[in-house]
């Protein structure tokens, strides 16, 4: 029985020292790596991946680490898994950011559309309200309207770069001139209930 032990440690030996033999004979898979954290640069360098694809970025960064990792240990099969794995999130961070971007943009477009017609109706209840002789602050009235009309530019020059701000700013517009339109109306109600 304890013959049989021995040969059972020898062999284990053995095979340790053949699988440790292998491990350092394994070469790092560095063109792998090095093609790991370059995906990685060109999506945190990418403006919409940066801006809309935070989950994909996030999965790349915890890759590369993991890849490093690895890598450190020489475990080279799964330091080689992580580094495709950052490969693909990165590349899914530019594709998902490219497209969340497009939306974005064509959100701010149309809202943008939307408050300039919003804005031009409620130039027109000021106008009709003035002629009505409506008791109101119409200076101040008249200032919300400019003000709005400058947030509108604002954000139509924000549309394309920055989409996210220029439905920002879009709905800030939209709130004041929902609130003009509001002040108008209780003017009109308050002229009718005194007649």
């Amino acid at each position: 029985m304890h013959k049989k032990q021995r040969i059972k440690r020898v062999v284990c030996f053995m095979v340790w020292g053949f699988m440790i033999f292998l491990g350092g004979c394994a070469k790092p898979p560095t063109e792998e790596m090095a093609s790991a954290t370059e995906a990685l640069i060109r999506a945190e360098n990418d403006p919409d991946a940066a801006a809309f694809g935070e989950t994909s970025l996030n999965r790349a960064r915890d890759a590369i680490f993991r890849m490093r990792q690895e890598a450190n240990a020489k475990r080279y099969e799964a330091a080689k898994s992580f580094a495709a794995e950052a490969i693909s999130a990165a590349e899914k961070a530019v594709s998902d950011g490219r497209a969340a971007a497009q939306r974005a943009r064509e959100e701010a477009s149309g809202l943008i559309s939307s408050v300039k017609n919003s804005l031009t109706e409620t130039e027109g209840l000021l106008s009709n309200a003035k002629g009505n002789g409506l008791s109101l602050d119409y200076e101040a009235l008249d200032q919300g309207i400019e003000d709005a009309r400058d947030v509108v530019t604002q954000a139509e020059a924000a549309a394309a770069a920055q989409p996210r701000e220029a439905v920002e700013k879009g709905q800030a517009a939209r709130a004041a001139l929902s609130d003009i339109r509001v002040q108008i109306s209780q003017g009109v109600r308050e002229t009718s209930s005194k007649k």
